[in-house]
């Protein structure tokens, strides 16, 4: 097990137009530096949870009966199922972030 977590080594990886990430999992624990840009469209509703921080831009996320903004310095704190489904966009050129998950 390795404490330290070389993101500069890791491979950006994208599963969507706008959206980047790199990825580090060890013991059901994920850790991703992920950055979005306006180009990013959510496909359907994350039902995941996720648990961050906002280091650049703007990021908007769209829950079923709420819009909240997240700006540099801000934490979210998202548990996972249905009363939580969400969908991330970025209002600026570029939003980052680093999220803590489930692997």
């Amino acid at each position: 097990m390795s404490h330290h977590v070389p993101f500069e080594s890791l491979p950006w990886q994208s599963k969507a137009a706008g959206q980047r990430f790199k990825a580090y999992a060890e013991n059901g624990k994920q850790i991703r530096v992920m950055e979005l840009t306006p180009e990013f469209v959510e496909a359907g509703w994350c039902l995941k949870g996720h648990i961050g921080y906002v280091l650049d831009g703007v990021l908007e996320l769209e829950f079923e009966d709420d819009v909240t903004l997240f700006r540099p310095g801000d934490g979210l704190f998202i548990p996972s199922g249905e009363a939580h489904k969400h969908k991330a966009r970025a209002l600026t050129p570029l939003a980052s972030l680093v999220l803590i998950e489930e692997a």
